[in-house]
């Protein structure tokens, strides 16, 4: 077992599985967060379900964290390894024809994990805003957490670095969803294309949709349930 995994078959699809996890994570969250759109009472109650969870909660949100050091650790030691394998000339030569996306797997990867640590404790430890701490919405003190997304997005910095983020997950996405398929066998020259196109679409809505929250917080068109 420990040979597949060191082999490059092995590495691929530790990425590939790794992959899949955290892209249905990503439509889950997405599809969690939309709710902003809708009223504090959506938002809330899909916090307070969350909430019910009680430890699995946070067994899932490890479980999360390590597929994605997983998935970067094996991500890079797949690159690594192109690199070696390829003579200079050839690596020269594939840059070219490379897209954007694909030659900067890792360095968007990188910049995705920061943001999942500061997001972690932006929003789930709320470490980073200390005016989070006084928006509780009823007498058990559970917090506010439409609220609490409309003041993290009033701030340029934060929907900033947010719309960066999901920009680079689009990018890493554009190219990932598709490649995936190639590492678990499942494309042929046919459906390469065809999984390309796919790709890039649904990276590309997964970017609007994430990128609409702050951008209609910093617009007005959402404003907080609680004034502080």
């Amino acid at each position: 077992m420990t040979a597949f995994f060191r082999s490059s078959i092995g590495k691929k699809f530790v990425v590939a599985l790794t992959g899949i996890i955290l892209i249905a994570f990503v439509i889950g969250h997405l599809l969690g967060n939309l709710q902003i759109f809708i009223g504090p009472d959506w938002v809330n109650g899909y916090a307070e379900h969350l909430r019910e969870l009680g430890p699995l909660l946070w067994v899932i949100r490890i479980v999360l964290l390590v597929t994605v050091i997983l998935h970067i650790y094996f991500t890079i030691q797949l690159a690594i390894e192109n690199r070696h394998a390829r003579p200079k000339g050839y690596v020269k030569k594939e840059n070219v024809k490379a897209s954007f996306a694909s030659r900067h797997m890792v360095m968007s990867g990188l910049i995705l994990f920061a943001f999942i640590i500061y997001h972690i404790a932006h929003f789930t430890m709320r470490a980073t805003d200390p005016r989070f701490l006084l928006l509780k919405n009823d007498p058990l003190n559970h917090y506010d957490v439409y609220s609490m997304m409309v003041y993290g997005f009033q701030s340029y910095l934060v929907s900033g670095f947010y719309i960066l983020a999901m920009f680079l997950l689009a990018l890493h996405l554009s190219h990932g969803s598709s490649s995936l398929f190639q590492s678990l066998g499942l494309n042929d020259k046919k459906l390469t294309p065809r999984l390309a196109l796919g790709g890039r679409i649904f990276a590309w809505l997964i970017f609007i949709g994430y990128a609409s929250i702050p951008v209609a917080v910093l617009l007005g068109w959402v404003e907080p349930a609680q004034q502080l």
